[in-house]
């Protein structure tokens, strides 16, 4: 009687292992494990930043494995420091990082990196290449896209190369801003007739720039050009010419190329803006990219990928927004 107990007893402790057994993991279901990316952007209110994050949702919805988490550092520097401190904390399979400055951001994406989480940054760089990879456009070549195309309008209107131009710049100490100028002027510098005259700082934002135009305006009797290192700024300075009746006096220039209602493919359809230069998102590319580091153990990004940027003026800005 007591052997039949015992074998009793073994029976139900198999059968109790096998149920466990059977429980629900993701192993026995063949459930995905479920990825954590964090991306921190540097600024949700100018319009190129809303795009990214748009685009970065829609792509990676496309992937039901990946949990998205977006920050907001509002164009401050500390704000964004911190977010990124408490994602490493969070550890997450992929940090994504468009840096609000170059320099500030530095140090707290080796961080990052020294914590092992794989890092993408994304746009803008930062002093020291403390990333997995970088994913950007040549901003000094699409300053020269834009310096040639000013001075073949200036020269069309003039017969030689000459002209009075207003530069808007963004934030300074962005690389973005930096090398927007630095290309521009490798073309201007060429011709002692062509003068920069006004060179304000307006943040990228439109908002700021139609102010800081607004006191150009007061101080320069007559304008050309307005160069803007983005399409907002250089709307804004529209809208302060336009207020002023001056706008027809000029022709405004800007970065970006964004579709949609307020984007500068339309504007340069309506006729506000003469050229724009495409900025890719970057997005595409970091999401692509991204997840093959989540999901395929062997692979290993470039260092860096470079996008590609495009000249849109009247003549191919319609094609441009219909894509």
């Amino acid at each position: 009687m007591r052997r039949a107990v015992v074998a009793l007893a073994a029976l139900l402790a198999l059968a109790l292992l096998a149920i466990a057994g059977c429980s629900k993991s993701p192993q026995s279901t063949g459930a995905k494990r479920k990825y954590l990316v964090i991306f921190s952007q540097c600024n949700n209110a100018e319009p190129y930043r809303a795009a990214q994050n748009d685009l970065m949702r829609k792509l990676f919805a496309q992937h039901p494995d990946v949990e998205l988490v977006i920050t907001d550092a509002q164009q401050d520097n500390a704000k964004q420091i911190s977010q990124i401190e408490t994602a490493i904390r969070q550890k997450p399979d992929l940090l994504i990082v468009a840096p609000n400055e170059r320099a500030p951001l530095t140090a707290v994406m080796k961080k990052a990196m020294d914590a092992g989480i794989r890092t993408i940054c994304l746009e803008r760089d930062i002093l020291q290449p403390y990333y997995t990879t970088y994913i950007k456009c040549d901003n000094r070549a699409i300053g020269r896209m834009a310096g040639e195309y000013i001075v073949k309008r200036l020269t069309a209107k003039y017969g030689k190369p000459k002209g009075i131009i207003a530069e808007i710049s963004g934030l300074k100490g962005v690389e973005a801003e930096q090398n927007r100028q630095a290309g521009a002027h490798e073309v201007f510098d060429k011709y002692p007739d062509i003068k920069v005259v006004a060179n304000p700082v307006a943040d990228w934002l439109q908002g700021k720039a139609k102010d800081r135009m607004t006191e150009v305006l007061s101080a320069v009797p007559h304008i050309d050009c307005v160069y803007a290192h983005n399409d907002p700024m250089a709307v804004g300075a529209y809208l302060a010419a336009k207020e002023k009746g001056r706008d027809k006096e000029m022709f405004f220039v800007g970065v970006d190329g964004l579709r949609g209602e307020a984007g500068g493919l339309k504007k340069v359809m309506d006729g506000v803006l003469a050229a724009t230069f495409i900025y890719p998102l970057c997005v595409d590319k970091a999401v692509e990219v991204g997840y093959r580091m989540l999901t395929e153990p062997n692979f290993r990004p470039q260092k860096e990928y470079l996008m590609t940027s495009t000249e849109v003026t009247a003549q191919n800005a319609a094609k441009l927004y219909k894509g």
